[in-house]
């Protein structure tokens, strides 16, 4: 006598209120950032930024337009973050770093950043990064071509140069220039903010002031550049012998102390986006633009794709999941392991809902929660018309019935993981009255039910 026992869930009816392990096999992994190592900035549009700068603040001194003064020279800003979500922009967070300031001027692959650690690059030319480079995640091209992230001045300035109306989707290293806006602080220090998205920058012309916070344009990828990012460049003043780091470490060789306001972590583990799609998201070479298949809504029965994207995954951690369903119980809870260091990364898992109304997609990491809400679309009167069938018996071993007011005509069976098992057909007088699931393995299995006139 057989031990086996399986479960059939019919979509429409209830499902039972224990988690369950991961719904399905995993897809995804790291996304690299500028992989070819590209420099922001060859050494000649380098010195055509000083001598454009200088040129600016000579005549805005000669006009008694200049803000700094020597004379009221006050302490360094502190920075706040150059980068927000615009209004419409719904991620939990937008950006990863790709590179701090390197500290090392030997080359090539020599590289110290403020925390002693390698999270720069140079090039065989002899280039050594000397900004920060925040890229958009998920989704750069897309959150571009939607001016969904922002650069806002990090200090209260003056604007001394600004340059707009260049090619913004750039890929590799060329002769292109990016378009920029240069702010003076009040201590004379000049922070750079490049890349930006062409027509994007602020209204506001050179002399005018910024207050912190300040929108000075929409992060692109003009000049030289592999994908949209802001790269935040610092000097102490306007001879440009002096680099910043605004960050504090060990391995900070040019100033003792933190830009920031509040310094953010080296590594800063977290949750950008979680997400419920249609199928995989496509990212495609560059320039193009990302498809991401997201979607809220789904029918019963209908395969979802869960998708979360990380900034900072650290390998040796985990990422809590769960699938809540609209009574709120949790048809699934697991915990899924990190085992490689990935400055951005994605993964996705599927499953099929079996019932109606507004589902959760959860996932928690580093201390964070972030909760993503999708809907199972509601019975239309036809649909309605086959709440009265039932299966049993229900757990099963072998064959189950089907008591139905209407006559059914097709079958489907699905696994957890959305694959389809099996398919009936029957259009003759009776229908289909049973199922024969005795080659089925013990497990969780969903089951749709169709009518004569459509219905399921």
């Amino acid at each position: 006598m057989k031990s086996k026992i399986t479960l059939l869930i019919i979509t429409l009816g209830f499902l039972f209120g224990f988690a369950q392990k991961a719904p399905s096999e995993i897809n995804g992994g790291e996304f690299v950032f500028n992989p070819e190592k590209t420099e922001c900035l060859n050494s000649i549009q380098r010195q055509a930024i000083y001598q454009k700068i200088q040129h600016n603040i000579s005549e805005l001194s000669q006009q008694n337009r200049l803000s700094f003064s020597t004379e009221n020279r006050g302490s360094h800003p502190l920075f706040i973050w150059p980068l927000q979500k615009s209004a419409s922009n719904t991620y939990n967070e937008i950006y990863g770093v790709s590179g701090y300031v390197d500290h090392n001027t030997s080359f090539p692959n020599q590289l110290t950043d403020y925390n002693c650690g390698t999270r720069s690059y140079d090039t065989n030319g002899g280039y050594n990064h000397q900004g920060v480079d925040y890229f958009t995640w998920p989704f750069g091209w897309k959150m571009m071509d939607d001016d969904a992230v922002e650069i806002v001045a990090a200090a209260p300035g003056q604007i001394v140069a600004k340059n707009d109306g260049e090619y913004d989707r750039s890929c590799n290293f060329n002769s292109n220039i990016w378009n920029a806006v240069y702010v003076q602080h009040s201590d004379g220090s000049i922070a750079w903010y490049g890349h930006m998205k062409n027509g994007s920058t602020t209204s506001k012309n050179v002399g005018d002031t910024v207050a912190e916070g300040e929108y000075l344009g929409v992060v692109g990828s003009s000049g030289n550049s592999t994908g949209p990012h802001l790269h935040f460049e610092v000097y102490t003043d306007v001879t440009f012998t002096q680099l910043i780091d605004p960050y504090s470490g060990a391995c900070n060789s040019f100033n003792t102390d933190s830009w920031w306001q509040d310094q953010r972590p080296y590594n800063n583990p977290g949750i950008n986006a979680v997400m419920t799609n249609t199928s995989d998201p496509v990212f495609p070479t560059c320039p193009t633009s990302e498809t991401t298949n997201a979607s809220d809504q789904f029918d019963v029965n209908d395969l979802v794709f869960l998708t979360i994207y990380l900034r900072d995954q650290v390998s040796g951690t985990s990422v809590n999941l769960q699938v809540i369903q609209p009574d709120d119980t949790v048809l699934f809870n697991w915990d899924f392991d990190l085992t490689a260091n990935y400055y951005a990364s994605w993964w996705r898992w599927t499953f099929t809902p079996a019932i109606e109304g507004e589902w959760k997609w959860q996932a928690t990491y580093n201390g964070e929660t972030v909760t993503h809400t999708f809907n199972v679309g509601t019975l239309s009167v036809e649909e309605a018309n086959i709440n009265n069938t039932s299966i049993y018996p229900n757990p099963f071993n072998d064959v189950v019935n089907i008591d139905s007011q209407i006559k059914i005509t097709k079958a489907k069976v699905v696994d957890i993981s959305g694959k389809t098992i099996l398919t009936l057909k029957d259009d003759s007088s009776e229908g289909i009255k049973n199922l024969d699931l005795n080659t089925l393995s013990i497990g969780m299995y969903f089951v749709t039910l169709t009518g004569e006139q459509n219905q399921k």
